[in-house]
């Protein structure tokens, strides 16, 4: 029995429009073996939370360069677990400032990544997170 493929939504909400960072890591979750969705630029929340029930994913990866991560991120936690998505691990990337991490991660976010971030830790805070959340699965 091979083992499930890790499926990873990559998205940019907000108006930023600058998207060479997600391209980079959504191309290193796909070389590292994980299902990557883009779902291109200019997001909104709804439309990221809906993305993200419809292709079944089990992380989202947000790219946030416009400093409106306190705004975007409560409202795409609070869709999902609306979508019933509880369990489904969001990544955030970008341009977040060191006093703002604390908050996003006590708000539920699994990890927080800045500028130059190696994308293997990002590969394997994503492998690590997802083996515990596996591990608890039913077979």
């Amino acid at each position: 029995m091979s083992e499930r493929k890790i499926r990873v939504l990559i998205a940019k909400p907000g108006l930023d429009g600058h998207d060479r960072g997600a391209k980079v890591v959504a191309r290193a979750l796909r070389d590292a073996g994980m299902e990557v969705i883009y779902t291109g630029l200019r997001q909104t929340p709804e439309m990221i939370a809906e993305a993200a029930l419809q292709e079944d994913v089990d992380v989202v990866g947000l790219s946030i360069l416009s400093g409106a991560h306190m705004a975007l991120v409560p409202r795409i936690l609070d869709l999902l677990r609306a979508n019933g998505l509880d369990d489904v691990l969001v990544f955030v990337g970008g341009i977040i400032p060191d006093d703002d991490m604390p908050a996003l991660r006590e708000m539920g976010v699994s990890g927080v990544y800045g500028p130059g971030a190696s994308t293997e830790a990002i590969v394997e805070d994503i492998r690590t997170a997802m083996q515990a959340k596996f591990a608890q699965e039913p077979h």
